[in-house]
């Protein structure tokens, strides 16, 4: 036997053993009728309606079950009597027109945002065949969606009819009858009279008129002290897709930002709007209708006329070309002695940073400090005015917008055009070139006579730091003193200045800038290079020198018979040996004095050379003189 599927009037004809044989108790009467009602409701894929009657239009559920089980009887015999009919006269013959469209839906997206209505605009692709599956048109073929305003009679009724409700990506076989397609006249050579048409529809794209900018934020920075307003300047990264998830453009690919100003006709319509109120670092997604978009021409290559836009967008940066140097999150010292001006030579660490936390440098990494003039151009704009009015430990934040920074056309690969700079500094020292030495007493004992000058052999204490507290090095750690020779050139010159005048017992605190200290070289692995000095000194021990010019001198009248005095073995010539003897012993004996401070037969060696005049390792009688009779030596 042929088995043929006729649909008469959507009601399908179910095989005898499909009926259900209902002899149970009220509470399964109830529960088939739940189920029955359930699958009336229902609206799941691939199924139909399906309507079970008595002979008399009765439901069965009102029924008893003995008077369930006699007409369901009668009418399972009377559906199997009229298939038999309808099997011999129908079999063979055209399908029965429908009387309404049927559509299956195919696929649906996980999400659906918003679904089509009467009025919508929109944009889908389609296969249009006949039920033996021939295909009559297609809009793949043409490379292009079909665009059109629904439930305006722009369509035949029934696609009209079958696109409500759907939704962007979702996926649909529709089979529409005749009377709500081309009906008798059919469509040319086409499509032929009474034709019952098969479309498989993937819906692209939806909007309406009445749109607007539709703006969702899924991420907010926790800080937003700044929101982006008409005439603003904004760096962004964006993903540009269709309404369908098709990406046409993106920033990430060419790996720059997209830079603009805001609300002056730059951008789009729909871009201008949906960027105001953004936050540096906030992501938001922008849809806009066509009308705010590209319009009914598309931008010529990968956007489509009439096309929904879609925008993924990360605000990196934001300013304004009337914007200043910003300076926030200060961390002012206690004690601020001494502010910033400009001509003065600054010496800072910092961590240089996009306005959206982008790294970019960072002194600390150098393990040195950025040291240059301030106020002389030696720096950018916005930093020679961020470190005017600094305090010498000072910390604070300096956003410089591009204008002060390095412009529209950056500088190396990591502070792009445009880019807003964010810099948090510490201020480690500053100096100017005319400042001298700061001396301040902290201690001076009563008595106080005896003042070190230029000569004098001083022994001191002391504690050597930089201005931020860093500590340089101390003679407490070594148990002994630091001795040195005033006006000797033995120490930098600021400590010669800071450590005359003073007295045994007395405490100064000294401030030497770096051009009387280590310069701006430094101490390799010791003292930065133009840093600033700090000392506190204590005079522990002090003797006095010789005049200045001598190296010896007598204590009481000089022998008129010194030179045979010398000559110990009175040859008539002193020997090296003879006179270093001769020298100490006079020491010894409290007849003369060595300058102190330096080393007794350096200076020996020194005065011997100067009497050896012709250099041939001794003194004759002829060569001696004493240092009253030679100005250009240190002779005795």
């Amino acid at each position: 036997m042929r088995y043929c599927a006729c649909a008469i009037r959507g009601t399908q004809i179910l095989p005898f053993n499909s009926i259900p044989n209902r002899q149970g108790s009220r509470e399964e009467d109830k529960n088939w009728k739940q189920k029955t009602r359930r699958s009336e409701q229902s609206g799941e894929k691939r199924k139909r309606e399906i309507t079970t009657v008595t002979s008399y239009g009765y439901p069965p559920y009102f029924l008893s079950v003995k008077e369930r089980r006699v007409k369901m009887n009668q009418c399972v015999h009377g559906m199997i009597y009229l298939a038999v009919l309808v099997a011999f006269a129908a079999c063979d013959a055209p399908p029965v027109p429908l009387d309404d469209i049927v559509f299956e839906k195919t696929f649906v997206p996980e999400q659906c945002v918003r679904a089509v209505k009467v009025g919508d605009y929109v944009r889908y692709h389609y296969n249009g065949m006949f039920p033996d599956g021939k295909k009559f048109d297609s809009s793949y073929d043409r490379s292009s969606t079909y665009n059109v305003y629904v439930g305006k009679k722009q369509l035949i009724e029934g696609m009209d009819r079958a696109l409500v409700g759907m939704c962007v990506n979702e996926r649909r076989l529709v089979k529409i009858p005749p009377q709500l397609a081309y009906g008798k006249e059919g469509y040319g050579d086409v499509i032929p009279s009474d034709a019952i048409l098969h479309f498989d529809v993937l819906l692209l794209d939806v909007w309406n008129p009445d749109d607007g900018v539709q703006m969702k934020t899924y991420y907010t920075p926790e800080n937003c002290s700044r929101k982006v307003e008409v005439s603003d300047y904004v760096r962004y990264h964006y993903n540009g897709t269709l309404l369908d998830g098709t990406l046409f453009d993106s920033s990430h690919t060419r790996m720059r930002t997209y830079d603009t100003y805001v609300g002056i006709g730059w951008l789009i319509a729909g871009m201008d709007q949906g960027l105001l109120g953004m936050c540096v670092g906030e992501k938001r997604i922008i849809t806009m209708p066509p009308s705010l978009g590209y319009g009914s021409n598309g931008d010529g290559s990968d956007i489509p006329q009439q096309a929904s836009l879609v925008f993924d967008v990360v605000l990196l940066d934001l300013h304004n070309p009337k914007d200043g140097v910003s300076i926030i999150n200060q961390d002012i010292p206690q004690h601020c002695h001494r502010k910033s001006v400009a001509g003065d030579f600054i010496r800072y660490h910092y961590n240089g940073s996009l306005l959206d936390g982008t790294f970019f440098d960072s002194s600390y990494s150098r393990n040195r400090t950025y040291d240059t003039y301030v106020g002389k151009g030696y720096v950018i704009g916005g930093m020679d005015e961020g470190l005017i009015g600094v305090c010498i430990g000072e910390k604070r934040r300096i956003i410089i917008p591009p204008h002060l920074g390095y412009g529209e056309e950056g500088t190396g690969t990591k502070i792009p055009g445009s880019a807003v700079l964010v810099f948090d500094i510490h201020i480690i020292d500053f100096h100017n070139p005319s400042d001298t030495v700061v001396i301040t007493t902290n201690y001076k004992p009563e008595v106080c006579e005896t003042l070190a000058k230029k000569g004098d052999f001083v022994k001191y204490h002391y504690n050597a730091s930089l201005m931020d507290g860093s500590f340089i090095d101390s003679t407490y750690n070594y148990g002994k003193t630091y001795n040195i020779v005033l006006g000797a050139n033995q120490v930098v010159p600021g400590m010669e200045e800071g450590l005359k005048e003073m007295c045994v017992g007395e405490r100064r605190h000294l401030v030497i800038p770096p051009h009387l200290g280590y310069g701006e070289r430094g101490v390799d692995g010791e003292v930065p290079a133009s840093a600033v000095l700090i000392f506190d000194i204590e005079m522990i021990e002090m003797e006095a020198g010789l005049p200045d010019g001598y190296m010896f001198i007598w204590n009481e009248d000089v022998s008129a018979d010194l030179f045979t005095e010398m000559d110990a073995d009175k040859d008539l010539q002193v020997l090296a040996s003879e006179f270093s003897d001769y020298i100490l012993r006079q020491v010894n004996e409290g007849k003369g004095r060595l300058a102190p401070g330096f080393d007794a037969y350096r200076i020996i060696e020194n005065m011997f050379s100067n009497q050896d005049r012709n250099g041939d390792g001794k003194i004759t009688e002829d060569e001696f003189k004493l240092k009253a009779d030679e100005t250009t030596h240190d002779e005795l």
